[in-house]
């Protein structure tokens, strides 16, 4: 059992405690609050004048799959050989033994959301995963936590080149219509068959991805960066009833509105990187304050390793830099992060039975001299800084 104890508790979910307690056993919170008993026998851990934050959450990365260090050897982000590959699986290619998560950790980063690239049209499942631990089929917090869609300069220039389809804006949004028909004709054949004691069902494992994109039991995440291409995600979404989470969202403040009024929740970024195509000539800080405030729910992420993945504090800060307020920006990385990834059961705040992911801050944490002192994952100390 663990006791963090005096410290100044943002727990995500309710006012700030001044000088909290957080009790821990068996990996999960167990109370929270201030003038708390501390059990006989507890290991304290004291963090007077210090601030206490749940474990930051990046909502979208590459994180374990473009691995640091080793090149393209370490490169499994996209099977650049079919643009429609839904049964691929991030579990599948996560490296734990990247290094980019130790630097993750002493980020205080606690949690990741990781999976395949952007050059197909249907790239494959992403997964939820801690970023502490050495098999990964442990450290998954959800498997799968998404479906992999692109549309823009991406797959048109992927597959242009090899001279199949897409080529086109249009070819990238035929082909997903196309994809989601066949996954509907499939679902229904399969509901006829079942049915049929004397029919062998025989499966698909693609179809079988896609039915759950259309049960809404895993969501389309789609990398869109112009205002028209996320709009054509929207739209594809509206036509077939699935759930749908915007990726990148560059141009989302001009349309922040069209959003807001769809119930379409933003990943924003990676706003730390230079206007590096077409696509990004809007790219702003900016974005996430606007959308914000115009009511759609809005994480922040890096696209590490675009940025590197121990720099999501930074991002944060410097959204608020650029006008989003400092409670939305820190719900970007937290709470909000983890319902629009579809885990905030157990993390994203600081609450009775909720994960033991905890990171104890020496200032602010979008501070930019601040740095984790302490960080718990599952209940356990996975970084203490000597």
């Amino acid at each position: 059992m663990i006791a963090v104890v005096n410290g100044r508790i943002y727990t995500m979910a309710k006012s700030i405690l001044q000088k909290g307690t957080v009790i821990i056993d068996g990996g999960k919170i167990c109370e929270i609050g201030e003038d708390i008993d501390i059990p006989e026998g507890a290991q304290i851990i004291d963090a007077s004048g210090k601030y206490v934050f749940p474990g930051f959450i990046d909502a979208h990365s590459h994180i374990g799959i473009f691995e640091e260090a080793v090149g393209e050897i370490g490169e499994d982000g996209n099977e650049w050989t079919d643009p429609v590959t839904p049964h691929l699986r991030a579990l599948d290619a996560v490296n734990p033994a990247d290094k980019a998560f130790d630097d993750a950790v002493k980020g205080g980063i606690t949690c990741a959301f990781t999976g395949p690239g952007s050059a197909n049209v249907i790239g494959g499942q992403s997964i939820a995963i801690k970023t502490w631990g050495r098999v990964i089929d442990r450290m998954v917090v959800k498997a799968p936590a998404g479906l992999k869609v692109a549309f823009g300069e991406n797959p048109k220039r992927v597959y242009g080149e090899q001279k199949k389809m897409p080529s086109t804006r249009m070819g990238t949004a035929a082909l997903l219509r196309e994809t989601l028909i066949k996954a509907l004709n499939y679902k229904k054949k399969v509901e006829k068959d079942s049915r049929d004691p004397d029919k062998i069902v025989e499966r698909d494992l693609k179809m079988e991805v896609l039915c759950d994109v259309l049960d809404k039991k895993l969501p389309l995440r789609a990398h869109a960066h112009r205002a028209d291409d996320i709009l054509t995600a929207v739209r594809i979404a509206r036509e077939f009833g699935v759930d749908i989470v915007i990726e990148h969202c560059t141009e989302g403040h001009l349309i922040a509105d069209e959003l807001a009024g769809a119930g379409v929740p933003a990943v924003v970024g990676p706003s730390l990187t230079s206007r590096s195509k077409v696509e990004l000539k809007d790219l702003s800080f900016k974005t996430p304050g606007i959308l914000a405030s115009r009511g759609v729910k809005v994480a922040i992420m890096t696209d590490h390793p675009v940025i590197p993945i121990q720099y999501l504090p930074v991002c944060a800060a410097l959204a608020v830099r650029e006008g989003m307020k400092e409670e939305d920006a820190l719900k970007a990385i937290t709470i909000n992060a983890a319902e629009i990834i579809g885990i905030a059961d157990r993390v994203g705040s600081l609450e009775k039975g909720k994960d033991a992911d905890i990171v104890i801050w020496d200032g602010h944490p979008l501070e930019i001299k601040s740095k984790p002192a302490c960080v718990l994952i599952n209940g356990q100390i996975a970084y203490k800084r000597c």
